[in-house]
């Protein structure tokens, strides 16, 4: 029972750190990237579609990303959703395609970026301390029940500490590589 704990934890854990990774890849550094636009939302007949059901999204150059939508009634909204979204991006239409350049990224804009990735760590090891949460709560349901010793109970919540400061260990080092990559000009 512990056992089947402990993996369901470890399996979470592992789960925040992909989602950490995920959410740190969509922002940007010098290089266009697709993905950049993953997350915006575009309001189609009455409901927020994602982009990517909507247009074809693909990186024109180094700098520049073209979006060709599928329905071309749809411009104006997809122009709106880049520009409501907090990635700083100015789209500009050019008939059927509608260009996003990226512009460089100032000292500021880098700073910021990592604020926003320090933010995102912080929600990755706060969702890891919750999956430590939840598994300690079910080793005191175990030790309620008697199913288990208290030695157990004690023992068990050392090892999912353990695997706790080993998976944020992994978000921290992400991080940091993630911070040398964004101040790299």
């Amino acid at each position: 029972m512990i056992n089947e704990i402990r993996k369901d934890a470890e399996t979470r854990m592992e789960k925040c750190v992909e989602v950490f990774k995920t959410h740190i890849s969509k922002i940007r550094t010098g290089r266009a990237s697709p993905s950049i636009l993953d997350g915006i939302q575009v309001e189609y007949y009455g409901s927020a579609t994602p982009l990517r059901q909507l247009a074809n999204v693909v990186a024109e150059d180094s700098r520049t990303l073209a979006i060709t939508v599928f329905d071309r009634t749809l411009g104006p909204a997809v122009e709106k959703a880049i520009m409501s979204s907090d990635l700083g991006l100015n789209p500009s239409s050019a008939g059927a395609v509608i260009r996003v350049p990226l512009p460089a990224l100032t000292e500021e804009r880098r700073k910021d970026l990592i604020k926003v990735v320090r933010n995102e760590a912080e929600q990755g090891r706060v969702s890891v301390r919750n999956v430590r949460r939840d598994a300690n709560e079910k080793v005191k349901a175990l030790l309620k029940d008697k199913e288990i010793s208290e030695d157990e109970e004690r023992r068990s919540q050392d090892d999912i500490q353990k695997m706790t400061d080993v998976f944020i260990k992994k978000i921290d080092v992400t991080l940091t590589e993630k911070e040398a990559e964004l101040m790299e000009f």
